[in-house]
């Protein structure tokens, strides 16, 4: 299209007599050429969401392979066990409390890693559906023993069969015994040696 230098608007328009059948023209010229920028703009999007993002020298890193391994391995506990609407920190609290009746909160938080008060959150919300309860010491009034109600003995039961049948045989399939053996034991040094 060929512009008035005078004007800058395009040949056959001016400030005051308009041939309409050159504005029409310059719209569609203007929308198709638009159009095709979109479409040009959105199959670009399209082929750089396709292919895949270059993670370079971090897929090398084992911090970010236990993490992106722990977020799957999260999933996929959070999937077995949505009847019973239980995380993995609070399955593990449980465990802990069956195994070890009677022992303080700040034990427990700290076996497990859990800042007090997100511990103390977490608690709240298992005693809140009577699933655990403190019980004041006798021997200092400020501490509380922490023991599984029999209702949290019951859902313990389930999860763990659960777990077992569903979560645990998931690894276990993909890694197979002896794979499971050796990465257990090597995350358990990198956690009490690191």
């Amino acid at each position: 299209m060929e512009y008035n230098l005078k004007t800058g608007l395009p040949s056959g328009i001016s400030l005051g007599y308009v041939d309409h059948s050159a504005i029409l023209k310059h719209q569609a010229m203007t929308v198709s050429r638009t159009d095709a920028g979109a479409k040009t703009s959105r199959s670009a999007r399209k082929e750089a969401e396709a292919a895949p993002i270059e993670l370079g020298e971090l897929s090398e890193m084992l911090g970010y392979a236990l993490k992106r391994a722990q977020l799957k391995i999260f999933e996929d506990f959070l999937r077995c066990v949505a009847p019973l609407q239980l995380t993995p920190a609070q399955f593990s609290v449980l465990l802990l409390l069956d195994r070890n009746p009677g022992r303080n909160q700040t034990e427990i938080a700290n076996t497990l890693g859990i800042l007090r008060p997100n511990f103390v959150a977490m608690l709240d919300g298992l005693e809140s559906r009577e699933l655990c309860a403190r019980v004041r010491s006798t021997n200092d009034r400020r501490s509380h023993h922490l023991v599984l109600t029999d209702k949290g003995r019951a859902m313990l039961a389930r999860a763990k069969k659960l777990v077992s049948a569903k979560h645990e045989a998931h690894l276990n399939e993909l890694l197979g015994p002896s794979n499971r053996a050796a990465l257990v034991a090597m995350l358990t040094r990198i956690a009490n040696e690191f």
